[in-house]
Order: C-alpha cells, then structure tokens, then sequence
C-alpha cells in the first residue's frame, strides 16, 4: 500500500504546488509528504520536482507521469468504491466545480433538485470560475462555458452561452459610439477577471481578437452589469442577465453586427468517473434541465 500512499503524496503536491500544502489537504506532516514523493522517486528512479527555496515545479517526467498516475489512482477508487443497489436508490457523492454567477442564479437549483429527488446522493459544490481540469483537481464534474479541454476529460454540452457587449446611454454622452471592434481602442472597458483583456468578435469568415484597456474587472456578471449600469464602460454580459436592461433601455446593445464570441456551457467529466451512475444521472439530469437555455433574468438596480 505504500506505493498508493507515494503517488497520492505526488499527485497532491503536483496539484498544491508545495509539500506543505499537499500536507494540509491530506492531513499530514509536511515531513511525510516529502518521505512519501522521494520514496516514489526512488521506486520509478528519476526525480519528479525541481526544488528551489522559492519554488516547486514538475521536471518533464513528473508532467508525463501525472495525467497516467491519476487515471489510475481514479480507476482504483471506483474499482473500490460501494457499487449502488437498486433497493437504496441511487446513491455516492459529486463534487462540483461550477461557476459563481451561474450556479447562484440557476445552476445551484439544478443541484439542489437533483439532490431533492436522490436524498441519498451527498453533494460538493465549489464556486470557481476559471478553467478546472477535474482529473487533476478532484472534481466528479466541472462545469463551465470557457473553451479549455483537457486530456482523458470528456465534455457534455449543456446550452449556448449568448453574450452581448453592452452600455449603458449615459456612456455615449460624451463619446462616440463604436462601429467596429478596432474603435474599442480607447474606450473604458469593464472585464470579467478570466476572460481578461482580450475580446473576441465573429466576422463573416473569421474571429478578430481585440485587446482593450479595462478600468473595472470582477469575476461576477452581475457585478460588471451594476458597473455598466452605471456608464462605466462597456462590457460584455451573457444575455440572461443583460436581456432585461436591454429590452427597457437601461442598456444598449453596441456594435450587434459584429457578435462576441459565442460560448458553450458544457459539464466536463473525467473519463474513469462516467462509470458512476450517480455522475451519468447527474449529467443526464443537467443536460435536461439546460435543454430550454439560461432563463432570462432580471436583477433589480438600486
């Protein structure tokens, strides 16, 4: 068992970044950790970690080893893992990663639902909104619309994720409208922290990238959409929550002709872990409940 216990204390390393870190999330000295990668060093004969007394980075062979070391630390736990009976329901855990703004707006019913009719299902959901691989980060599923994939990950497609750039009219009192992406040069722009600075705009035959200059980032929409709301620049907002302010004029849609990037909320699953029915039912569930789209929603200005 000490060869299981060695790339557990790899792959939590790998995944923290540091052996004291790695302890924490597993519960142990920092001293058992660095015992337990250089016995795994030892075994495979080559060094896993570059170490420096600032930093901890993974030498070539530990980035080849660690996707095939975590598909078999996963293959293990579902081999070992309490198969389900059809007398108790559908039972096991999920841990979630998701996005804030979705899930505390729609997303986070969909959990609750889920649960709701599988009492017996136990669920972690952990709001994070940049790109997670789950293999490496220990999620069950990851949902999200950036574009990112990643190897032995499977993406299920959940529903378009429209997007529009927007501001408010009080913006353009004293500015001139943009008629194409390239005039955004200038403008205050207001960005969500992972998308960044760079904007992407669909022509006729290709995409044309656009970097601006943002005076407001946060990683909540609806954060950017109270900042644009307030004529602080342009932002681009998914149109369930833009949509009100669009229809009553709060907001205007700029430059339509020329549509941001279109997105794609997806659930991405490890391969091993589509064996579980509790995370096949989950998928499943979600992708019927995303059927319809986003429900529009509106949020109340103050």
């Amino acid at each position: 068992m000490n060869i299981l216990l060695d790339i557990g204390a790899f792959l939590a390393t790998a995944r923290a970044g540091s052996f004291s870190a790695a302890g924490r999330d597993l519960g142990v000295a920092t001293s058992v950790i660095t015992k337990r990668v250089r016995r795994l060093e030892d075994h495979l004969k080559t060094q896993l970690f570059v170490r420096t007394t600032r930093r901890l980075a993974l030498t070539l062979d530990g980035e080849r080893l660690r996707p095939r070391l975590q598909l078999l630390v996963g293959e293990i736990e579902e081999t070992l893992a309490t198969p389900n009976t059809q007398e108790l329901g559908l039972t096991g855990s999920l841990r979630i990663k998701a996005p804030t703004t979705l899930t505390s707006m729609f997303f986070g019913d969909i959990c609750a639902a889920f649960q709701a009719a599988n009492p017996r299902v136990k669920l972690e959901i952990v709001l994070l909104d940049r790109s997670v691989n789950p293999l490496e980060e220990g999620f069950d599923v990851a949902v999200g619309a950036l574009p990112q994939s990643y190897a032995y990950v499977i993406d299920h497609p959940l529903c378009p994720y429209p997007r529009a750039l927007c501001a408010a009219p009080s913006y353009f009192a004293n500015r001139r409208r943009p008629k194409t992406p390239t005039e955004l040069v200038g403008h205050e722009c207001i960005t969500f922290h992972t998308i960044g600075t760079t904007w992407t705009f669909q022509l006729e035959t290709s995409a044309l990238n656009v970097e601006i200059t943002s005076n407001f980032t946060a990683n909540d929409s609806r954060i950017l959409l109270a900042a644009a709301r307030q004529g602080l620049g342009l932002a681009i907002l998914p149109r369930f929550l833009a949509q009100s302010d669009l229809d009553n004029g709060m907001l205007e849609e700029v430059m339509p002709e020329f549509p941001v990037e279109p997105l794609w909320v997806k659930a991405s699953v490890p391969r091993i872990k589509m064996n579980r029915n509790v995370v096949a039912e989950f998928i499943a569930y979600a992708q019927k409940r995303f059927a319809q789209g986003i429900p529009t929603q509106d949020i109340p200005a103050f």
